[in-house]
């Protein structure tokens, strides 16, 4: 087929990342077009943001709407196993840096169409339904051919200059380039659904997400508005494997191993069944080369432990603008050293999360959560963490290294108390 459509940037995905990165290009004068495959609204797991997400908004101008649609979340509290009672709770207010002092919780489906509308109106030809199946990269990386499924069934051919895959967890061109590779260090398996009525926690911290640790994985509870409360777990591979019942059963046994969490909606509705998605943490061998970028969980997914997921995304899609720009210019020494910037900033980010993300259900790590210290301000530092302040702040950097180095010997003495304790 002949292509009988350009644009200077396509994009792949109509999410948070696309909308991004396409609203930013749009308004740099380039001519965007975007193809999301399905239709706003629609159901998307991964519903609480980082402080560090609302600078990003705001450049786009939706953070009042955000504000609307939201639930205040003013931190996140953690509960580990045998202690329920003993709730360990870290308010972003505290963290070092220029982060927000709060977050939002919001219902995906709503908050994904407001950021799908601002880049419609920010003048980036955005279409929905549109399924893009297959793409041709450019050997040149200036001319791609992109194969477009309209609603009607209708097949077209689109080339641009600029590429950016923010497919997300369909993964487009990691799949069909076989980049893509389950991470070897992190097997997991999530199970999620929503319950009306759940109870909250009480005073300033009703809006806080709850994270339960408990033998296998971890249960997320996140408020969300109109008492809805989204509540999940994430499973090791081994864990997800016992199960013999079906998935709303397995879901219920699960949550009753973290006596707090079961406590929280044992009277409330379940409103949908529940969902299960294996295979969860994967990275692709690539995120950028020649004329196009992955970005988002195109490129990689970790873990939604921390809500970086989100964050992750769109501060990627934030990053890629200059290295777009710089391709499009045809400024060769400036787009090599975007790239450079680029890719130290997403491996430095993405790589401070998973660090505690592959260790969080360690015994270690559930020590030094159980007795956090602010000893040289480190309870601060991992504060500004979940704030999502991971790139460039020395004042924190250095005190995760610290952290780090307290990690060591906690995963030394955990074991030992577990014994002794037995």
């Amino acid at each position: 087929m002949e292509a009988s459509n350009h644009s200077d940037v396509i994009v792949l995905g109509g999410g948070p990342a696309g909308t991004t990165a396409a609203t930013l290009l749009q308004r740099k004068g380039r001519a965007v077009t975007l193809f999301e495959r399905e239709k706003h609204p629609r159901f998307h797991i991964g519903e609480s943001l980082l402080p560090k997400n609302l600078p990003i908004l705001e450049e786009l101008g939706v953070l009042d709407e955000i504000h609307h649609i939201g639930v205040y979340k003013p931190g996140a509290d953690f509960t580990v196993p045998g202690h329920d009672d003993d709730i360990k709770n870290y308010a972003f207010s505290r963290a070092l840096g220029d982060s927000p002092p709060h977050a939002y919780q919001i219902r995906r489906a709503d908050f994904d169409k407001v950021l799908f509308d601002n880049c419609r109106n920010s003048g980036v030809d955005a279409r929905e339904e549109h399924c893009v199946t297959r793409v041709e990269l450019a050997p040149s990386g200036r001319m791609h051919r992109i194969f477009v499924r309209d609603p009607a069934g209708e097949e077209s051919v689109w080339t641009c200059n600029y590429l950016i895959d923010a497919s997300g967890r369909d993964t487009l061109l990691a799949s069909q380039e076989k980049w893509k590779h389950r991470n070897p260090r992190h097997a997991s398996a999530a199970m999620f659904t929503h319950f009306k009525g759940a109870t909250r926690r009480s005073g300033t911290q009703t809006g806080n997400i709850s994270i339960y640790w408990f033998d296998g994985g971890w249960v997320w509870m996140i408020p969300l508005p109109d008492d809805v409360m989204s509540v999940g777990t994430v499973c090791s591979a081994e864990y997800f494997k016992q199960r013999t019942s079906s998935p709303d059963e397995y879901f219920i046994e699960t949550l009753k191993r973290c006596t707090g969490a079961w406590e929280r909606v044992e009277n409330a509705e379940q409103l949908m069944p529940v969902q299960a998605t294996g295979n969860y943490s994967y990275l692709s061998r690539q995120n950028t080369g020649d004329g196009f970028a992955l970005i988002g969980d195109a490129f990689a997914f970790i873990d939604p432990v921390f809500s970086s997921g989100v964050y992750l995304a769109m501060s990627s899609a934030q990053g890629i603008v200059d290295v777009a720009e710089r391709w499009l210019d045809e400024d060769e020494p400036g787009y090599r050293q975007a790239v450079k910037r680029y890719a130290g900033r997403v491996d430095r980010g993405v790589g401070t999360f998973a660090w505690f993300i592959y260790r969080f259900t360690t015994p270690g790590m559930v020590l030094l959560f159980q007795n956090s210290r602010n000893t040289w301000r480190l309870e601060e530092a991992v504060i500004s963490m979940l704030a999502g302040d991971v790139y460039s702040n020395w004042r924190i950097r250095w005190r995760l290294v610290m952290f780090k180095m307290m990690y060591g010997i906690a995963r030394v003495i955990a074991p030992s108390r577990q014994k002794s304790a037995s």
